[in-house]
């Protein structure tokens, strides 16, 4: 696979986001402002800008939101990697909570399936606060993220 960004990649992963958050109330409701960044068969780059429905009874990043986040970006990954629109369903997940972010606070988030079989696919995300006066390796992260997705497709 290419190391560089395709507009090919980047178009599908685009409509690949479009379908799956208007076919989805889950995603409709929690992630229709969602911004593809960049995108290659490696990495997808997400960004959201957080609404009060993001956040937990504390202020900040809820759990549910950060686990939501985890499964879309897994799909958009391996959507990335190889163009497919059939990404499969979860078989688990599981994600790691290491700080938070508030409303009004832009967070990135970054996808990356690490295999792609015949039968599962194994992805990561790393959901980052953005913060522009500091380089993006001094970012905060939020969360980080495993998924494994089963997509065989039957024949």
């Amino acid at each position: 696979m290419a190391n560089t960004q395709s507009s090919d990649t980047l178009q599908h992963v685009r409509t690949h986001v479009a379908h799956g958050v208007t076919n989805s109330p889950l995603y409709a409701h929690l992630l229709p402002d969602v911004i593809v960044v960049s995108a290659t068969p490696q990495q997808v780059v997400c960004r959201l800008k957080l609404e009060p429905k993001h956040v937990n009874s504390k202020g900040g990043l809820h759990g549910a939101v950060s686990a939501c986040i985890v499964d879309f970006i897994g799909g958009v990954a391996i959507a990335a990697y190889d163009q497919r629109s059939n990404t499969g369903v979860s078989t688990d997940i599981h994600v790691t909570y290491l700080s938070s972010a508030k409303v009004g606070d832009d967070i990135e988030i970054e996808g990356s399936a690490s295999k792609v079989g015949g039968s599962l696919a194994s992805t990561e995300c790393v959901i980052r606060k953005v913060v522009e006066e500091k380089s993006r390796e001094e970012w905060p992260i939020v969360a980080k993220g495993s998924h494994t997705k089963f997509v065989r497709v039957k024949s």
